[in-house]
């Protein structure tokens, strides 16, 4: 079992930058693939950022590409998810997600684990 939290949600306004970060623990001794997903009212889950169990492979969507970095740190034990030039649209509750897979996956189905979420409000 592994437990997520994440946390650095808030209200910024456009073009502000924000840094989440997902908290891991329990069996972090696996390494996991982990992404970034999100979710704005009224609307399904958006996959926004993924990173490979090693590291090597990290993948975007498309909404996200060139705005947002998605890293872990050395000991794998915490995600981090760098936003920059923040627009309305990307509004939403940010989860955090663990899976055991090789390489990055965008669909929630193939993550196991997931965190309770923390809101992201950008005002225009």
């Amino acid at each position: 079992q592994v437990q997520l939290v994440e946390s650095g949600g808030g209200l910024v306004q456009a073009g502000d930058s924000l840094r989440l970060s997902c908290a891991a623990s329990g069996r972090t001794s696996t390494t996991y693939a982990m992404a970034w997903f999100r979710q704005a009212p009224g609307k399904e889950r958006e996959f926004v950022a993924a990173q490979s169990r090693s590291g090597s492979s990290t993948s975007y969507g498309d909404s996200v590409k060139g705005r947002f970095t998605i890293t872990r740190d050395n000991a794998k034990t915490t995600l981090y998810l760098q936003m920059n030039i923040l627009k309305p649209e990307d509004t939403a509750v940010y989860y955090c997600a663990a899976g055991y897979f090789l390489g990055t996956r965008s669909s929630a189905v193939y993550y196991d684990y997931w965190g309770q979420g923390t809101q992201v409000t950008v005002s225009s």
